[in-house]
């Protein structure tokens, strides 16, 4: 089975100097069903005002997609187990630091949830520890990263 994805992302020029690579690079994401996201380079790759911090980067935008991902199968999985999830919050923390071929690249993501239970049936350490692991051997985000991706629950 196969599924394909796309976005349209959009920049332009608007008229700024271009050869002294100090132009903007805010720019946008467009997304099916009509969702628009103001994007930019990060800041901490690309100093502003050529960034803007007010808008979402790529970084942080696959940080998110990890933590996303992994946030969704918990919930079907949990649902399927017969736990009541009644909030799920993550902080996930990427970090980016040269490779095995010195090239700047992730080489962790943290996922830290907090999860509340409700309804009498509650899962056991171990059952938690377990709807973790299957949620990260099926999230399509994780399984396409070089990475490391771990998931630390907060209490």
């Amino acid at each position: 089975m196969q599924h394909r994805y796309g976005a349209k992302i959009a920049w332009q020029r608007d008229g700024a100097a271009f050869l002294d690579n100090r132009y903007g690079r805010s720019h946008r994401w467009e997304f099916d069903g009509g969702t628009v996201v103001a994007a930019s380079s990060s800041p901490l790759v690309v100093p502003e005002p050529m960034s803007d911090a007010r808008r979402v980067d790529p970084e942080e935008a696959l940080v998110a997609a990890v933590a996303s991902c992994h946030m969704l199968w918990f919930l079907s999985l949990a649902a399927r187990r017969g736990f009541v999830v009644e909030r799920y919050e993550d902080e996930p923390c990427g970090t980016m630091e040269p490779n095995e071929r010195g090239k700047l690249a992730f080489t962790r993501v943290v996922l830290r949830p907090v999860i509340e239970f409700a309804g009498e049936r509650r899962p056991t350490a171990d059952e938690l520890a377990a709807l973790h692991a299957a949620a990260h051997d099926e999230c399509f985000i994780a399984n396409s990263l070089r990475a490391t991706v771990r998931v630390e629950p907060r209490s």
